[in-house]
């Protein structure tokens, strides 16, 4: 179990057996139970921790990719200095990166999401303001008109943002609505935007398009990119985490 948490939460059969030095029976014999205890769910060829009921859809997002996105987070907190003007969307990428934000001083923190306004508000001299509306549960986050439209009024030095899926020819796209819109407006206010992105998002498709490739002046990842991609991304300052 304690495998399984510093590692993102999901890991390999053959990586338990190696790190516990016992067989890959074994380890499966041990997956089994702890499947039947409710602790894990087995997936082919491993097994993942199932979250906790009261941490909600959100944190287990923010379980899928983990390292990679602690290395992106700390990475992408460089490009942040003290009483920068943020914008922080909702993504879980996102969160990551607030949290390496906690010891900045006197930043403006504009954000939709309630995890980016607990970790940043009320510290260091921050000035936090929060979109409101009808709350996204699912998010812990605001995304509709009413918070979209509190959002397009302010005029970030940086916007931090997440992304659903990235493809060479249909750019950034997003499985979220409200999530979208954010970030559209994002890309239209900002001085500058950092996309942060694991390469899992790489050659997806999303449901809504949302910036072309070009619109992304800061690209952290935790992968090199290919040579279509780094082309696609030329106009940006790329960061392998």
């Amino acid at each position: 179990m304690n495998l399984l948490q510093s590692g993102g939460g999901l890991l390999s059969v053959s990586t338990l057996a190696s790190d516990l030095g016992v067989s890959a029976e074994t380890v499966r014999r041990e997956l089994r139970l702890l499947e039947k205890e409710g602790a894990v769910t087995r997936e082919h060829g491993g097994a993942r921790l199932i979250a906790k009921a009261f941490e909600g859809p959100l944190m287990q997002r923010m379980e899928e990719n983990a390292a990679a996105k602690q290395r992106i987070a700390r990475a992408a907190a460089q490009f942040v200095h003290d009483g920068m003007i943020l914008f922080i969307d909702a993504g879980t990428t996102s969160c990551f990166i607030a949290q390496q934000l906690v010891d900045y001083r006197s930043l403006t923190v504009i954000t939709n999401s309630l995890q980016v306004a607990t970790d940043l508000g009320g510290i260091n001299d921050n000035r936090l303001f929060l979109a409101a509306g009808q709350m996204d549960y699912a998010y812990r986050a605001f995304s509709d008109h009413t918070a979209q439209q509190y959002i397009s009024g302010f005029t970030p030095h940086l916007s931090i943002l997440s992304v659903g899926a990235i493809e060479k020819t249909r750019g950034l796209m997003d499985f979220h609505p409200g999530e979208a819109a954010m970030s559209r407006i994002a890309y239209a206010t900002s001085e500058r935007v950092l996309l942060g992105a694991d390469s899992t998002k790489f050659g997806r498709y999303g449901l809504i398009h949302t910036a072309p490739l070009s619109s992304v002046d800061i690209l952290v990842t935790d992968a090199a990119l290919d040579d279509d991609y780094a082309e696609a991304f030329q106009q940006a300052e790329i960061t392998i985490a």
